[in-house]
């Protein structure tokens, strides 16, 4: 495969397992309830949206990054939560892969797990992008509003510049209480692997447990980098923007009550984000190919050190995880074939309540 094909590898984390892309496949890995790593593999469809070749210029592709990898995640969810439901894998149903204790361990966690469908995801995702947007953005431009309202700072700059601050701290500290919860610090644990896989083979060094243990669990590349990237940007041109301003018939003054100043906001922001994700995924993009030189490290230092919050150091059960995955999408892409089945672990372990 020639060496720039390698910047197009990445991938995300799943409930007990890791989903890996490629140029032109995708694979999900994960630990089944009995122990087993069960692989599926599957060639990357090109929707409507990624067939529309003016998305895929410099600073539109941002956009359309994003909304592929939603609904890449999506279909990664919905396998992952599959394969924990599966009968197949159940040890109940399976005794014989663990022992007594395991089975009746295995088995309890295996029922406090609740079935999701397509449907159900969907919905998850747009609400939690409903919460999202108003946790980080409607609720920072508010309290920004009610802390500084009525104070006139060339056009708002002031107050402008502390939603923006505001923003960044909910964010992380958003990503810092939920590290704390037992099974989001099981996924950032496979988040780490994750990295570390794809690592490695940036390295060019073997794709094995050993070399992938070495290597760091941060990537430029991250979906908290184009975050926290997107943040500061944001930071950047958001505050250049008037708060307060007349257009024809309509004008929004500090004395304009403040449920309608933080509306104008974010109508006024809310275009702008594709213009902020271009820019951030443009970044990334540059960061990707030259991530060994250290003025590249510095300015992504930001990024980076969130993945200190989105990652976890894993242990040698979720690498193996993440090289199946790896493999998969690697031996699809040198031979066309699919990886689908499933193989007993070399650390077979008892899946964790959730």
């Amino acid at each position: 495969m020639p060496e720039g094909e390698y910047l197009q590898f990445g991938g995300m984390a799943v409930p007990e397992g890791v989903m890996m892309r490629s140029p032109r496949y995708w694979a999900v890995a994960c630990r089944a309830p009995n122990g087993d790593v069960v692989v599926r593999t599957e060639a990357l469809e090109k929707t409507w949206i990624g067939r529309q070749q003016w998305l895929k210029k410099p600073f539109l592709r941002g956009m359309l990054a994003m909304f592929d990898t939603m609904a890449l995640g999506i279909k990664a969810m919905n396998i992952a939560s599959n394969i924990q439901l599966d009968d197949k894998y159940n040890p109940e149903k399976n005794p014989h892969q663990l022992t007594e204790e395991q089975v009746k361990e295995a088995s309890s966690a295996a029922k406090k797990k609740k079935a999701v469908d397509n449907l159900t995801i969907a919905v998850t995702v747009v609400i939690s992008l409903g919460l999202g947007f108003l946790i980080f953005n409607v609720m920072p431009q508010a309290l920004a509003q009610f802390l500084r309202g009525g104070t006139v700072d060339q056009g708002g700059t002031g107050t402008n510049y502390l939603a923006e601050v505001l923003k960044m701290v909910v964010f992380i500290g958003y990503l810092a209480a939920i590290a704390q919860i037992p099974s989001i610090k099981e996924v950032f644990r496979y988040h780490g692997a994750e990295h570390k896989a794809i690592n490695v083979i940036e390295a060019k060094e073997p794709l094995d447990i050993s070399h992938s243990m070495g290597q760091t669990r941060l990537h430029p590349r991250c979906g908290t980098n184009f975050a926290i990237i997107m943040v500061i940007v944001g930071f950047l041109l958001f505050p250049l923007i008037p708060r307060y301003f007349e257009l024809g018939g309509l004008a929004i003054t500090p004395q304009t009550p403040a449920p309608l100043v933080v509306l104008s906001r974010i109508l006024i922001e809310v275009p702008l984000l594709f213009v902020v994700s271009g820019i951030s995924y443009e970044i990334i993009r540059a960061a990707g190919r030259m991530k060994d030189q250290k003025w590249v490290n510095i300015m992504l230092k930001p990024g980076l050190a969130t993945q200190l919050i989105t990652t976890a150091e894993p242990e040698e059960k979720h690498i193996e995880v993440a090289i199946e995955s790896l493999n998969a999408v690697l031996k699809a892409e040198e031979t066309g074939e699919l990886t689908n089945g499933e193989r007993q672990s070399d650390f077979p372990v008892v899946p964790t309540s959730p």
